[in-house]
């Protein structure tokens, strides 16, 4: 039979804590900073606190908007989703985000007016930029046309995430929670 026994002194007690606090300690820093990082298809960081912020996200994804959103909403995202957040969910996942992480949470929603969407004149009000910002980072969106039979699809459109359905206007009227127009 083997017995072992091990007599520990208080600084081999306080090594291995200060050893497993650094650990710890090393896992968190390595999680925020993960989830602070962008997804590889947004050259930027997702940090959507500032209109500056939002504004150089856009630009990294080749949209240009007007520089004052017209319309900051407040929304809750909602604990179980419906088949229209399912489907609006799908066009996040396939940009790298997945809005269920944050299913009950209130979120802002930024939206723009895009001006360079290709077949679109520069002043026309048909095309959007919707942001979904929360604690300071960007969590999704879209691009979408308010036209009847209009489309919506993730930042990038690349034929994987585009939905050419009227979502967005039903994603509008099923959101709750308050709007501030800035108009």
């Amino acid at each position: 039979m083997f017995v072992m026994s091990m007599h520990s002194s208080k600084v081999k007690i306080i090594c291995v804590i200060v050893i497993v606090a650094l650990c710890l300690g090393g896992a968190v820093i390595f999680a925020v900073k993960k989830s602070e990082r962008a997804d590889s298809r947004f050259p930027v960081n997702l940090r959507g606190s500032t209109e500056v912020e939002r504004m150089d996200f856009l630009r990294s994804c080749g949209i240009e908007v007007a520089q004052e959103p017209l319309e900051i909403s407040e929304i809750i995202i909602p604990a179980e989703f419906d088949e229209v957040y399912k489907d609006y969910n799908e066009i996040q996942v396939s940009q790298g985000f997945d809005l269920s992480a944050y299913s009950g949470k209130r979120v802002k929603r930024w939206t723009y007016k895009v001006t360079n969407y290709p077949g679109y004149a520069e002043n026309s009000d048909a095309i959007r930029a919707n942001l979904l910002v929360y604690d300071g980072l960007i969590i999704g969106g879209d691009v979408c046309s308010v036209e009847l039979n209009g489309f919506i699809h993730g930042f990038i459109k690349d034929g994987k995430n585009t939905q050419t359905s009227d979502l967005s206007s039903t994603l509008n009227a099923s959101s709750s929670g308050s709007n501030t127009n800035n108009n």
